[in-house]
């Protein structure tokens, strides 16, 4: 018997968003790039993450992306909003919107306004568990204050106010120390660069940057790496590294948007703050881009 594919499991792209000139929202083409991914095989989409610019969008913005996503998603497409906010209940209103519009789960910031204690990360998660929606964490000490060190996601996953982890410090020793002290938690590879390691270590997902660029070969990436199956994933990890290590850079948001531009897709402007590639760093990610259209990869 087939085992039936929990929301956040499978690959699940964080989309960008493509913006206009005038940096309005371009709904039309999100949706279109939404219905295209669900095409191609992949398991749905994460709006309103940290690649969909969600910093810079109004709760209005917001609920409409969501709206958008929902409306293209075909039936068994996961659609899993951000609901990353300085506050617990802004977080928990941006969950509600999400059920009420029809998602299957929710992917949760800790608090990023301030270094939050442990207790104040409790309580965070445990405001926006309150909506019912099945909660990912998102682990970003990067771009945040907060690191969700594997204690503290034992605690979030004992408690019942998450059931996975986008990981995204980018330390893999991190995943047997996450499966060790949480077993029943499920880890997601939250950087594109280390998809292989972090599949290896026993991955039931992956929310991810490139599939908008090349989904057909990141998707059989996925699925190789899950598995086991070097000999296939290897060379293919090899061949793509190249473009999935911006996913881990500051202009991570930019190099994705200018794949889709290079492969027919709208990935459109970035909002202010975020400014277009300089023309060194254009030229790098344009080329390693290039390489992999030239050689037949989509």
């Amino acid at each position: 018997m087939t085992e039936i594919r929990k929301p956040w499991h499978g690959v699940i792209v964080a989309t960008g968003l493509p913006f206009d000139d005038d940096f309005t929202i371009d709904f039309g083409a999100y949706g279109e790039n939404v219905a295209w991914l669900a095409e191609q095989g992949l398991h749905g989409v994460a709006p309103n993450g940290s690649l969909g610019e969600y910093q810079t969008l109004t709760h209005e913005e917001r609920d409409r992306v969501v709206e958008t996503a929902v409306a293209n998603a075909p039936e068994g497409f996961t659609v899993m909003p951000g609901v990353g906010a300085y506050g617990g209940l802004e977080a928990k209103r941006h969950a509600q919107f999400a059920k009420d519009a029809g998602c299957q789960a929710v992917m949760c910031l800790p608090p990023n306004a301030y270094r939050a204690d442990d207790r104040a990360v409790l309580q965070h998660f445990e405001l926006v568990a309150s909506v019912g929606l099945p909660v990912t964490a998102y682990n970003n000490p990067v771009d945040t204050k907060v690191d969700l060190r594997p204690e503290l996601l034992a605690k979030l996953h004992a408690e019942g106010f998450v059931v996975g982890v986008k990981e995204f410090s980018g330390d893999v020793r991190r995943c047997y120390e996450i499966s060790e002290l949480a077993p029943g938690l499920d880890l997601m590879i939250g950087t594109d660069d280390t998809l292989l390691e972090v599949g290896l270590a026993g991955a039931k997902g992956w929310v991810a940057g490139y599939p908008q660029v090349f989904p057909e070969a990141c998707l059989a990436l996925y699925n190789a790496s899950v598995a086991g199956d070097l000999e296939t994933a290897l060379p293919l990890y090899r061949q793509l590294h190249p473009v999935l290590r911006w996913d881990s850079k500051t202009e991570f948001v930019q190099a994705i948007k200018l794949g889709q531009e290079m492969i027919g897709r709208r990935g459109g402007a970035c909002r202010p703050p975020r400014q277009p590639l300089d023309p060194e760093t254009e030229a790098v990610v344009r080329a390693a881009t290039q390489a992999l259209v030239d050689a037949g990869v989509k």
